[in-house]
């Protein structure tokens, strides 16, 4: 259903998701410095619900934004059997957005190096982000956006704790190891109920991401249902922990990488001096 076709009651629900998102994606854009007067971003789009919600509201932007910018579509068509090719030609045709469909046989590559019952998002990940990453620079795209959104980032961020042995997580905004791209997140504060609800009201042509038969990542989706319990029972705490990201202390942590802990030296002699120097003012107040 368009939106333009929506009860009154519907129609309110969508603006007030539709202004939310908008401004979640704005201020992700402004934090990060994201998008800046004359880029030209590619938003890759795959089909399902984020990278739809990406475009979407990126062209809504585009439209009222204090700088200008070009938004170009991009998905990479990987060859699996079933894949319903003319669903997104179509869909952009009908928007009227500059868009490109690169096709490549990265569906055999994998199954060709995976073994049966093995999770395959892994090698197809790493096989579709060389592909992009080879147009952009090809096509003189300056930011790569990618629909990634906040439960993804904490997915991530314990993943790489319970597994990885890693402090880490997924940037906002990262320069790629060669520094030839820059990728960018400009749903990275926006929440993922929010996005499958405002879905449900544009009706996106979702395409399902199992076509290549691969089975879910298990570890990833026990973080979510994790998280997902933990935003039931405790509202308000993944807001939390999203904070924790944007505010962390090195000193506090055990990397000595990020902090010298080797050369720490005792201040006692600085410190008294300083309690010298107040406890003098303090006389001259008090005269």
């Amino acid at each position: 259903m368009s939106d333009d076709n929506l009860p009154q009651k519907s129609r309110t629900q969508f603006n007030k998701l539709q202004k939310r998102l908008r401004h979640y994606v704005g201020d992700a854009i402004a934090d990060y410095k994201m998008i800046e007067d004359g880029d030209k971003v590619m938003v890759c789009l795959s089909g399902g619900k984020d990278s739809y919600t990406l475009l979407d509201i990126l062209l809504n932007l585009q439209k009222t934004a204090p700088v200008s910018f070009e938004v170009i579509a991009v998905n990479l068509d990987q060859k699996q059997p079933g894949f319903p090719e003319h669903v997104l030609p179509d869909y952009l045709q009908s928007l009227g957005v500059p868009y490109h469909i690169i096709e490549k046989d990265t569906y055999s590559v994998v199954k060709r190096v995976i073994p049966e019952g093995q999770t395959t998002c892994s090698l197809c990940s790493r096989l579709r982000r060389g592909t992009l990453y080879g147009y952009a620079e090809a096509n003189g795209v300056t930011k790569i956006a990618l629909g990634h959104h906040r439960d993804d980032i904490l997915e991530t961020f314990f993943l790489n704790i319970f597994y990885g042995g890693k402090l880490k997580a997924m940037p906002p905004k990262l320069l790629s190891d060669d520094k030839k791209n820059i990728v960018i997140r400009p749903l990275a504060y926006c929440r993922e109920k929010d996005i499958e609800r405002y879905c449900a009201f544009k009706n996106f042509p979702i395409i399902p991401c199992n076509l290549c038969g691969s089975q879910e990542n298990l570890q990833r989706k026990a973080m979510k249902v994790m998280l997902k319990s933990w935003d039931k029972q405790f509202p308000g705490r993944l807001e939390t922990i999203f904070t924790s990201l944007q505010n962390v202390a090195p000193s506090q942590l055990a990397d000595p990488r990020l902090f010298d802990f080797t050369n720490l030296k005792l201040g006692r002699e600085l410190f008294s001096q300083e309690l010298d120097r107040l406890d003098s003012g303090m006389e001259v107040l008090a005269q």
